[in-house]
């Protein structure tokens, strides 16, 4: 993760420490075997929970993935009345910044929101999520190339794809602008 900004009430990384030592010990699972689990290195994991860590994008959903929990869980974005402004809040980044996600809203584990941002010329293959997370994507503005299962759908500005998130999926971006796009991950069938 690559914390552009924090959260107004306090530090992204802590939180995201203090979370997951908070589910690792809940769930009785310790370090290493999380770290086996996950297939990240128990120093990543340490330093994480310290609060000194920098994940990236791909190690907090592998991590939210191994702990069955979604992915705002772990980041604890949650109020009565919330209002995501426009790059204002945590931008979490892929570990070649192709891919910038800005987590919006969870609903009590059911589902995540998120606002995302595709360079142009690139790709960004997604590993696969739980089974039974479906994912939804709209395009809101530019183009997008998803790739789920060998199939390619091309999307066009407003466009939107549904497809269920437990297998490896690419998204593309191939035109010379930024694709901004909107994302409902859903785990209302696990």
């Amino acid at each position: 993760m690559n914390s552009k900004t924090s959260w107004e009430d306090g530090d992204a990384g802590k939180r995201i420490g203090t979370n997951l030592r908070q589910f690792r010990k809940n769930k009785g699972i310790s370090i290493e075997a999380l770290a086996k689990q996950v297939g990240v290195s128990k120093l990543t994991l340490i330093k994480i929970e310290s609060g000194e860590g920098n994940p990236t994008l791909s190690v907090i959903w592998k991590i939210a993935n191994g702990l069955n929990v979604p992915i705002t869980t772990l980041l604890s974005i949650e109020s009565d009345v919330s209002v995501a402004r426009k790059e204002k809040g945590l931008q979490l980044a892929s570990s070649n910044e192709v891919l910038v996600a800005e987590p919006l809203f969870h609903s009590r584990g059911l589902m995540e929101l998120y606002r995302g941002y595709l360079q142009p010329d690139s790709e960004y293959l997604s590993e696969a999520h739980q089974s039974g997370v479906m994912e939804y994507v709209t395009v809101m503005s530019g183009q997008l190339i998803i790739e789920v299962d060998g199939d390619t759908y091309h999307l066009e500005e407003h466009d939107s794809i549904r497809f269920a998130g437990n297998r490896p999926h690419k998204y593309i971006n191939p035109t010379a602008s930024l694709s901004i796009l909107h994302f409902v991950i859903s785990y209302n069938n696990l």
